[in-house]
């Protein structure tokens, strides 16, 4: 059963709106990546919390980057499972999901 996309209640501010989002081939499947520019925001944002508490700023920040990566490993898997069909990607009902 196909679980509905989530929907994401806002974008972090520091996100660009150009430049944000780089598509990959794997496998001949568009993948969607944050950009190393985004990458190295949220790796400071995680460096700087086992460091220190972070501002309530800064946590909701990462906390919309978390939420912005969920959504993409989500899209990222429909697009799979599509390219590929779902009889790939599960096992039969009830058993563990297969990881792609």
């Amino acid at each position: 059963m196909l679980s509905q996309m989530p929907k994401l209640k806002a974008l972090p501010k520091s996100l660009p709106l150009e430049s944000a989002i780089r598509i990959e081939l794997k496998e001949g499947v568009p993948v969607f990546k944050a950009t190393a520019a985004i990458q190295g925001r949220i790796e400071e944002l995680l460096f700087k919390q086992k460091e220190v508490t972070l501002t309530k700023k800064e946590n909701h920040e990462l906390s919309l980057y978390e939420e912005l990566d969920d959504y993409l490993s989500f899209a990222n898997r429909i697009i799979r499972n599509n390219v590929f069909g779902w009889k790939r990607s599960y096992r039969q009902p009830g058993s563990l999901l297969l990881c792609l």
